[in-house]
């Protein structure tokens, strides 16, 4: 097969690809989130087979760890954070009456004078502001419900999805060895080295951030809650669960917590300042022990890549296409870091062929690559998944 048709052949499989979940979007959440789940929990199912379990019991006995977690989440963190929600949208209006309260008379003093502005200008600012942001929240929610019934997606998710895990992750490895038997004999090196690079950044990233997200919800949410913070516990779990996007967690987490510390502790300004130091001490512990250590700095997703990566594929996908985001993001960071090696170690990168690359990536074989002679007989029995 010429170079252009392998072109034409990978451009239509993505063609498909595009078509397939722009068609079946709207009922694949529970799907992919299943393939996801079952994905995420393989590498524990072969640690038990080690241990001498067989798959299915590996599975089964996942699954009901599994859903005995989420119970447990759902009876006792649930009711908390449903309450404190409530408990927020109750007192919103009072804190955004605070909030004005407190900008208003500092604008009566020197601080007014240097800015140039009165307090009636700052009540109207801040009052434009809040109906924005009201407005904002209003069209989000609104865009959720609209765009795939939230409630009977979550309740799919809920029950399809755990189904669906199961019986993926009874069948992974038996899914991987088919896939690779189908792979071209005289690619199939190149094929397996390019998987295996996509699935280490997908593993590492995406296990590693969810453990992250998971520790550093739970530091802020005891920070939080310690100081005596309203809303702590929401505000913590919150910033941990949205610490998935760089800095988006960290920064509404931080907003929040200095808003409700103001309005809640002033003119006692130590309560605001430890607000601030429990999300400094997070930064700290999630740069410099967490991210090292569980994600690595290997996994190579840049984090404006991520965040254009969940942007766009959110806006075409919707939550579909945030679930998926991440795989394709590093998939496609391994295959365009695997085009640059292929053309700085081609003739249109160097006719002469004199001139030698330092970066070692041109050390990795050429896409034109016989597969080894072992390769070639019936290997798709013998062959482990990628992660294994």
């Amino acid at each position: 097969m010429t170079l252009e048709r392998q072109i034409k052949f990978w451009l239509g499989a993505l063609a498909v690809l595009v078509l397939f979940l722009w068609l079946f979007s709207g009922i694949l959440l529970p799907f992919v989130a299943g393939m996801a789940l079952a994905y995420l929990l393989d590498p524990l199912a072969d640690r038990f087979e080690r241990l001498g379990l067989s798959r299915g019991a590996s599975t089964l006995v996942i699954v009901l760890i599994f859903a005995l977690v989420v119970t447990l989440v759902a009876v006792l963190i649930m009711p908390i954070l449903a309450n404190q929600l409530g408990g927020l949208v109750e007192r919103l209006p009072s804190y955004v009456a605070k909030v004005q309260a407190l900008a208003a008379s500092a604008m009566e003093g020197p601080l007014g004078r240097v800015l140039g502005s009165s307090s009636k200008d700052l009540e109207s600012q801040v009052a434009g502001l809040v109906s924005q942001g009201a407005g904002w929240v209003t069209n989000v929610l609104n865009s959720l419900w609209n765009g795939g019934q939230a409630v009977v997606s979550i309740v799919s998710v809920a029950v399809i999805a755990p189904v669906i895990a199961f019986y993926m992750l009874l069948d992974w490895d038996r899914m991987i060895a088919r896939i690779d038997s189908w792979l071209p004999l005289q690619h199939r090196a190149t094929v397996r080295r390019l998987a295996s690079e996509m699935n280490n950044a997908v593993a590492g990233f995406v296990r590693g951030q969810i453990s992250v997200c998971m520790a550093m919800g739970i530091f802020y949410a005891a920070g939080l809650a310690l100081i005596g913070l309203n809303f702590g516990l929401l505000i913590g779990l919150s910033a941990g669960l949205l610490g998935f996007v760089p800095y988006v967690g960290f920064g509404s987490g931080l907003i929040a917590g200095v808003i409700v510390a103001v309005v809640q502790f002033w003119p006692d300004w130590h309560y605001v300042v430890a607000v601030l130091a429990v999300f400094g001490a997070g930064q700290i512990l999630e740069g410099y022990v967490l991210q090292p250590n569980w994600v690595g700095k290997s996994v190579g997703l840049h984090p404006v890549w991520l965040l254009f990566s969940l942007f766009a594929f959110g806006s075409l996908f919707g939550f579909v296409g945030l679930l998926v985001a991440v795989p394709l993001a590093a998939s496609v960071g391994v295959l365009a870091r695997f085009a640059l090696e292929q053309y700085l170690a081609s003739p249109l990168y160097d006719p002469s062929g004199a001139a030698h690359h330092p970066h070692p990536a041109v050390a990795h074989p050429p896409l034109i690559e016989p597969a080894p002679q072992a390769d070639r007989p019936q290997v798709a029995a013998s062959v482990r998944p990628l992660d294994a």
